[in-house]
């Protein structure tokens, strides 16, 4: 019972900490677009393909020649590809198109419904009914995004047939991305799996982007700024999520990821002197409610 109870709280610790690390890639990112003119697609094939090349030397380190045995295993290489193209790929590239033919405001708030598939999917697959309290945490997951997306302004919402597809496809490519993922994790590891998933799905967006053509106008403060997110937003974030889904399942961990869009503009506010509206806050509210919330719901 002791040990159930530590698990949870590491599982809750590495969700809330995957949301903030995704958070604060998605402020290095905001600057770097805004004072380097980066493309959105060269960026995400990068931090792919980077830190699939350090999880997966993490793990060389960690399990040896072990990390290459997966591709004999023919069921298991199908689950990995899978996981990585129409999981984490999916995601990935799906968010950014959805950004392109809207805007952020409204990827965010459509990429949000994950936690509201993941917990249909998961009622579904277990035959069981929502509870109230799962419910809550749900619907103020969802407000609270929404407020901080788009400062509670309906005109905010610019949602095109185009850019409501693509948003719709990234929630269900973090709800494909996090089921694929349990059992392969399980029998492989986390820094493997999540490893070469990135370095698949990288390697993938990295040719059909022509990644390789760097931007010439990159100085050494931009190199700081992708390794930061490479390593925390990426290889850190996505890895540590994954982790957290090993010990409280994927609805509690999607409903925790989303601290994403409230640590970043928090983190705005504190880096960037982004001034936050009362509408932020009580969105900011939310989602810290509904970390309350998901600690104390059942799965």
């Amino acid at each position: 019972m002791e040990e159930d109870k530590k698990n949870n709280i590491k599982g809750y610790m590495l969700a809330i900490l995957g949301g903030v690390s995704w958070g604060i890639s998605g402020v290095c990112s905001q600057y770097l677009f805004t004072q380097y003119d980066l493309s959105a697609d060269w960026l995400t094939a990068i931090r792919m393909l980077l830190s699939g090349i350090l999880l997966l030397v993490l793990a060389f380190r960690k399990e040896h020649t072990r990390i290459f045995k997966i591709w004999t295993k023919g069921k298991d290489t199908f689950w990995l590809i899978a996981f990585a193209l129409a999981g984490l790929l999916l995601c990935q590239y799906t968010f950014l198109a959805a950004i392109k033919h809207s805007n952020s405001a409204t990827a965010t708030v459509l990429q949000s419904l994950n936690v509201v598939l993941m917990a249909i999917v998961m009622a579904v697959w277990n035959k069981k009914m929502m509870s109230r309290i799962q419910i809550a945490a749900i619907v103020l997951a969802f407000s609270g995004t929404y407020l901080i997306a788009t400062k509670g302004s309906l005109t905010s919402m610019d949602v095109s047939a185009a850019g409501l597809t693509f948003g719709l496809l990234a929630a269900v490519g973090v709800v494909i991305y996090t089921l694929l993922s349990r059992p392969i994790i399980a029998a492989w590891g986390n820094l493997t799996i999540t490893g070469w998933g990135m370095l698949i799905g990288g390697s993938v967006l990295f040719l059909i982007t022509k990644a390789w053509i760097f931007p010439t106008n990159l100085d050494l403060p931009a190199w700081i700024i992708i390794a930061v997110i490479v390593i925390i937003g990426t290889a850190v974030g996505f890895s540590i999520f994954l982790e957290s889904v090993k010990y409280i399942g994927p609805v509690k961990s999607t409903l925790l990821g989303c601290l994403e869009p409230a640590s970043a503009t928090l983190l705005s506010a504190l880096l960037l002197g982004t001034r936050l509206t009362v509408i932020e806050l009580i969105g900011f509210g939310f989602v810290v409610g509904t970390v309350f919330l998901s600690v104390s719901t059942k799965e």
